[in-house]
């Protein structure tokens, strides 16, 4: 580790300013962040592996669910996955007027470990319980966590975005152990069992940001405690033009994330439910569990995320298009050709009755690669473009359209009932790879609205951003 100190802000008072460390080039902080929302993630997609599948199982199975029909666990599911995230508005504004990011990390943390831990309780009252606290604690830690990796680099640091893969690297870390750890001690052992294994990680990861608060003291904190006069100051000053400007387009994008996410998260829906029942999951005389396909988009996050990220600085240092918009829209249109794969694996099943395992692997495989183009990028672009004082707020927002498009692959996943797999999933491919190419027809003109946020990007490695300082604590 190295040790660096901000020293290009003349402003500010720098007995006051934190000493970071550095390891492997980008701020320590960075995987205090890494492995706490590796945890917590492991937790969240542990529950998400088993959810539709335990709603679906019939009440007198050996490993007896609740005997609901696909419609009716597809429904609650959109609901959940969509108010997961729009919870994430209310976080940001705490995070923002009242609390901090720091803080408000702590409180989601602490209540997902409710959550999870009530539902391994079996009965019905605690499992709709248990899904509400982990309702309120993703939208208390989610945008917060996220803001605050943002706040360790400085503006115009290229590392930035690389930061960004890294710590959603963690996030599919856990996501991987999840669907294998998780996926299998519920679907074999006991669905309950695999909500409170889930619980355990939420408890890894709080305990893993309380001993690593050392190095985020000078991110996260409330600003409207500050005794910078100047950061005080910019929490009641209205919006500039660029900054209106500015978040107009953090909204346009957002309308790609809704389209994104709504097709991405058949995943954990219709995907999921397609496995378990149509997929020959045979391999040398085993049968895979249909949860540790869930586990592919992980997998290859964790191999291909540096990869795709180096692609993209190195093609940004040779002055060629790779703003984060392009990224976006690029990424968009990679995960819809990889529903094209299912289109296959519903024609095969219909004339044979079952299909490989092989269509499963290739649209994940572009399903993963569309999606590093576009969320870690998204999260990144977020914090260039929001306005200090909104920062978590919008984040938050960011969180809340991933919910909306989750509630919309929900829609899709019942109107599969009567409409039939193969025209949701053939719709969803053409559906996305037609707005992602009309969309880059008004690129240039959305990059203007921008006023040059990403210009200047390579310039600067410093290692925080100047306005975050330290609180003492």
């Amino acid at each position: 580790m190295s040790d660096n100190v901000i020293d290009d802000f003349p402003n500010q008072d720098k007995s006051r300013v934190a000493v970071g460390k550095t390891l492997f080039g980008h701020p320590a902080g960075l995987f205090v962040l890494f492995f706490t929302e590796m945890w917590e993630r492991f937790s969240y997609y542990g529950m998400r592996a088993i959810l539709t599948l335990y709603l679906v199982e019939q009440t007198d199975a050996v490993n007896p669910g609740l005997g609901w029909t696909d419609g009716e666990a597809l429904a609650l599911y959109g609901w959940y996955t969509m108010m997961v995230y729009v919870m994430s508005i209310p976080g940001g504004i705490i995070a923002d007027k009242l609390l901090g990011q720091k803080k408000s990390v702590y409180v989601g943390g602490v209540l997902l470990l409710l959550g999870h831990s009530i539902l391994a309780v079996e009965t019905l009252w605690a499992f709709y319980t248990g899904l509400i606290l982990i309702v309120l604690g993703v939208g208390m830690l989610k945008p917060n966590i996220s803001t605050m990796v943002g706040g360790l680099y400085k503006k115009g640091d290229i590392r930035r975005d690389k930061g960004f893969t890294i710590f959603y690297i963690g996030i599919n870390v856990g996501a991987f152990l999840a669907s294998i750890i998780v996926g299998y001690v519920g679907e074999v052992h006991g669905w309950h069992y695999g909500f409170g294994l889930a619980g355990l990680g939420m408890a890894l990861g709080l305990l893993q940001y309380a001993l690593g608060q050392k190095h985020l003291r000078h991110v996260g904190n409330f600003l409207g405690a500050s005794e910078n006069e100047e950061e005080k100051a910019a929490m009641k000053k209205p919006l500039t033009k660029i900054e209106r400007d500015r978040v107009g387009v953090l909204f346009i994008s957002f309308l790609i994330v809704i389209l994104f996410w709504g097709a991405f998260e058949q995943a954990g829906g219709l995907m999921n439910i397609y496995t378990k029942t149509k997929t020959d999951r045979m391999l040398f005389g085993m049968e895979i569990p249909a949860t540790w396909f869930q586990s592919l988009n992980a997998a290859f996050i964790v191999i291909f995320g540096t990869v795709v990220a180096g692609f993209w600085a190195r093609r940004k240092m040779k002055g060629k298009e790779a703003s984060s918009l392009f990224k976006m829209i690029i990424g968009l249109i990679i995960m819809g050709t990889g529903f094209f794969f299912m289109t296959g694996a519903v024609a095969q099943y219909n004339e044979t009755g079952s299909s490989a395992m092989y269509w499963l692997v290739l649209a994940y495989l572009f399903h993963t690669i569309g999606e590093l183009c576009l969320s870690p990028v998204a999260l990144s672009f977020i914090t260039k473009l929001a306005p200090l004082k909104y920062a978590s707020i919008m984040m938050g927002v960011y969180f809340a359209m991933t919910g909306f498009g989750s509630k919309l692959a929900g829609l899709l996943g019942e109107w599969s009932e009567s409409l039939g797999e193969y025209t949701i999933f053939t719709g969803i491919a053409v559906i996305t790879i037609t707005i992602g190419l009309l969309v880059l027809l008004i690129l240039k003109r959305l990059k203007a609205l921008t006023h040059g946020a990403e210009d200047k990007e390579g310039t600067v490695h410093e290692e925080a951003e100047g306005f975050e300082i330290s609180d003492g604590n």
